[in-house]
């Protein structure tokens, strides 16, 4: 039995790359940051990690269509490793094949300067639900 399943949330590091290949089908590739916050020794420490993801058909069209540098995303799908031979070295690169990507809300400035003169209960209600879905900015592990 074989497992393959990778979930993992950041924000794309530059604007999606959308390709159509000569089969007809469409890949975007995205490359996302992912940043973690540990504690080590009493002190807080960052970590980033950056990963390159490739996405397939109708997403791929959609995300090349939504999504800019900066924008967050979850991504569900599977490690996939490229190999090849350069200068008659071995050369390998682990990337995510996406099969789901979950666009997140983009973070709102709540400063009331900024705000309508006027703002429906449509409005509020939308801005209500965006909050209740915002995520925490960062949760820091203990290691």
């Amino acid at each position: 039995m074989n497992l393959n399943n990778v979930n993992i949330m950041g924000n794309l590091t530059r604007d999606p790359e959308m390709k159509c290949l000569p089969s007809g089908k469409t890949v975007c590739s995205l490359s996302i940051a992912n940043n973690r916050v540990f504690m080590k020794n009493g002190e807080k420490t960052d970590e980033v990690s950056y990963f390159d993801v490739d996405v397939w058909g109708i997403t791929a069209e959609n995300c090349a269509k939504y999504l800019t540098k900066g924008n967050g995303i979850i991504v569900e799908g599977r490690l996939r490793q490229d190999r090849w031979e350069k200068d008659g070295k071995p050369q390998a690169r682990v990337k995510i094949t996406a099969s789901a990507v979950h666009f997140l809300p983009k973070k709102q400035n709540h400063n009331t300067s900024e705000q309508p003169a006027s703002v429906s209960s449509e409005d509020r209600m939308s801005e209500a639900q965006a909050v209740m879905v915002d995520l925490p900015e960062d949760i820091v592990w203990e290691e």
